[in-house]
């Protein structure tokens, strides 16, 4: 499994070193992919195979047990790799999570499901329709015991590549919403590749349908407040891959330039590797990466820290702590990495537009990734905790605004 640390996880330099073939296996493909919108099914099977999903397993169950810095340090590098397989798997680590909160026996049964190379998949969100703070997916009770599922969610990511995935849905008679685990593979699921927005177009990211799945009772999951780290983590998840597009932005800004042997009458006359203007602006594209990558660090850290604070301590403290630094690494990462996405196409002329390039990719899922949370309701809310010392939103949702 390799070599741990004192604090029983195995160092990022092991990791990094054990994971970089299949980055660069997924890196050759990736522009392919993205010209034939083919969606990574091999990728993702290379990665179950190298133990990619078991990072934040603890080693006491057969995982790495990485803290939150060395995956969110891994999932940069293989974002850089192919934002979209990055992205897909942030259900699956956020699974990974909720699975250290519960009990024994549903640590036992699913981190050995992880372990074994299981991907979990996610079903929040429905298109419209629900209110604000709840759900119309259905949970009714099945006739010899456990729970029936049903219901239709949108924004899916990852569950196409998933063997479970996490469904947000209603009790019968309940306006609570609670975590039910279903298998990918039951005939009552349909999962649709009908994701149709412009950017991280190979994350599965469409439409799953529940027909009457079953669900034993033992795997629906309670969402509280005082036991999830859930939002803070699934947005830091999405830096991440922000930040990843940021590194893939400046490698491929460099590799154009180094070539390049075209030049304009209106410049230097140099070869642009050699021109300063040129070299500048690649500089700002590399400090505006790594501002980004260190901003998404920081954070990671916070939320460490905020998570090894323990049981104990109370709710608040857990979560705001990691929650307020997620968030201001929201505001702060995404303009640096967009800019730096649409300032590439100032290092090359107009070459740089060709399709084959599929330069604009970067832009296209960066300002895709960014939309996932409005940084304006974060910086509202950071500006309400530094001022009023308001804690951030615990249990995020989304549905029709209450009117009247």
């Amino acid at each position: 499994m390799g070599r741990t640390t004192a604090g029983g996880s195995v160092p990022y330099a092991e990791l990094a070193e054990r994971f970089a073939p299949v980055f660069a296996r997924i890196e050759d493909g990736a522009l392919d992919r993205e010209l034939a919108r083919t969606l990574p099914s091999e990728q993702v099977g290379w990665l179950r195979e190298a133990g990619f999903g078991r990072l934040r397993v603890p080693v006491e169950y057969g995982g790495f047990g990485v803290s939150v810095e060395t995956l969110v340090r891994l999932l940069v590098d293989l974002s850089a790799a192919d934002s979209s397989v990055g992205h897909l798997l942030r259900s699956h680590f956020a699974f990974t999570e909720t699975i250290a909160l519960q009990d024994e026996a549903f640590r036992a049964r699913w981190f050995g499901r992880v372990v074994g190379g299981a991907i979990f998949g996610n079903a929040a969100t429905e298109r419209s329709g629900n209110a604000l703070g709840t759900v119309a997916t259905r949970l009714v009770p099945a006739p010899g015991g456990g729970w029936l599922l049903t219901g239709e969610k949108y924004y899916t990511t990852g569950t196409i590549f998933a063997d479970f995935v996490a469904v947000m849905a209603s009790p019968e008679g309940s306006a609570s919403r609670v975590y039910a685990v279903a298998p990918t593979g039951h005939p009552g699921v349909e999962i649709r590749d009908d994701w149709d927005g412009f950017g991280q177009q190979m994350t599965g990211t469409g439409t799953a349908v529940f027909r009457d799945v079953p669900v034993p009772a033992e795997d629906v999951v309670p969402r509280t407040e005082s036991t999830t780290h859930e939002p803070a983590f699934l947005q830091l998840m999405l830096l991440s891959v922000l930040a990843g597009i940021g590194k893939a932005v400046v490698r491929d800004a460099s590799a154009l330039v180094a070539k390049r042997t075209r030049t304009f009458s209106t410049g230097s006359g140099q070869l642009f590797r050699e021109d300063p203007l040129i070299l500048n602006l690649v500089g700002q594209l590399a400090a505006k990466s790594f501002a980004a990558e260190s901003s998404v660090l920081a954070a990671a850290r916070e939320l460490d820290s905020a998570l090894a604070l323990g049981s104990d301590a109370p709710a608040e403290d857990r979560y705001a702590r990691g929650a307020v630094a997620v968030d201001l690494a929201q505001v702060a990462v995404p303009p640096l990495v967009i800019d730096a996405a649409q300032q590439l196409f100032d290092t090359a002329g107009a070459s740089a537009v060709s399709r084959g390039k599929a330069l604009d990719r970067h832009w296209r899922n960066a300002r895709t990734v960014a939309t996932h949370n409005p940084v304006a309701f974060k910086a509202r809310g950071l500006g309400d905790w530094f001022v009023n010392g308001t804690s951030p939103v615990a249990l995020h949702s989304i549905g029709e605004a209450r009117v009247g």
